[in-house]
This record gives structure tokens, C-alpha cells and sequence, in this order.
């Protein structure tokens, strides 16, 4: 939020997100949230689906029923893409990543292709696990969500 504040454009954000979340859990607070009426939702969820090995299928089906309730109800989405360490193998790891930009093609949404970029794998910006950014590793996420959060808030603004 002060990031997008200190461009002029004050807005207040909600993290729905909820530690170890999955795809499922998303859809079951998704009515929930859509009764706080959000100007938009960004989606960044399928992480921890992938790191426990679900099938890539259901993960891109729960992905699209979310995109499609929260259109349906009128609020525009970011879809955040995902990325799985090398050691799910090259077929999971190619397989999960091409779900996000072939759901954003197909539902028409605004696609920031990788959430962590930049911060992944980069020992200085995770937690010991080596998934969790620390506090400069989040600010660092948010630097590279910024620009295209702000994209989208100016064009819901516009209408």
C-alpha cells in the first residue's frame, strides 16, 4: 500500500493470504472476501499446492474457478505466477510454471509471470526454510508487484 500511496494512489490493502495456503483453501475463503467488496484481488496462490507434489490439473482448474468467481462478481484480478525449485524435476517444474501465463492468456487477465523474482533462491533474501523472503526479500517482492498493481488500480480507477 504506501508504495502505490507514494505514487498517488492511495488505496487500502487487505492481505487475505494465510501461511501454507493452497489453491483450496483460496477458494474457500473466496466468498468470504468477496463480501469485503476488494477493488481488485491479486492472486497468488499454487505455490504450496506445487510443493506438495498436487496434480497440475486441479491446481490450474482451482486457479481458474477463483479468476472466474472474483470476475463474475465484478472485481478484475492479477494472477501472481508461481515457480517450483528444480528438485520436483524439469517435466513438474516446466509443466507448473506454464500454468499461470496459459490461464492469464485464456481468462484475459494481467500476469506478473514470477512473484518472487529475483528473491528466489537467493539465500540473503529467504528465511533458513529457503522458500520465505525475509523482510528485505518482501520488500523486494513488492517492488516488483508494484508496478503492475498500479496498472491495474489506475484502470479500475478510470472507469
Amino acid at each position: 500500500g504506501e508504495a502505490l500511496a507514494a505514487r498517488g494512489l492511495p488505496v487500502r490493502v487487505v492481505n487475505a493470504g494465510v501461511s501454507g495456503d493452497t489453491t483450496a483453501g483460496g477458494v474457500a475463503r473466496l466468498d468470504w472476501l468477496l463480501t469485503q467488496k476488494p477493488a481488485i484481488l491479486v492472486v497468488a496462490l499454487g505455490a504450496n499446492d506445487g510443493l506438495r507434489a498436487q496434480p497440475l490439473g486441479a491446481i490450474e482448474e482451482t486457479l481458474r474457478e477463483i479468476v472466474l468467481r472474483a470476475r463474475a462478481s465484478g472485481v478484475p484480478v492479477l494472477l501472481a505466477g508461481m515457480r517450483m525449485p528444480p528438485n520436483y524435476g524439469p517435466e513438474y517444474t516446466r509443466d507448473f510454471e506454464a500454468i499461470y501465463p496459459r490461464l492469464a492468456a485464456e481468462l484475459s487477465v494481467p500476469l506478473l509471470p514470477f512473484l518472487l523474482e529475483g528473491v528466489a533462491a537467493d539465500p540473503k533474501l529467504n528465511q533458513p526454510d529457503g522458500i520465505h523472503p525475509t523482510a528485505e526479500g518482501q520488500e523486494r517482492t513488492a517492488a516488483l508487484v508494484t508496478p503492475a498493481l498500479e496498472k491495474l488500480v489506475r484502470e479500475v480507477a478510470a472507469r
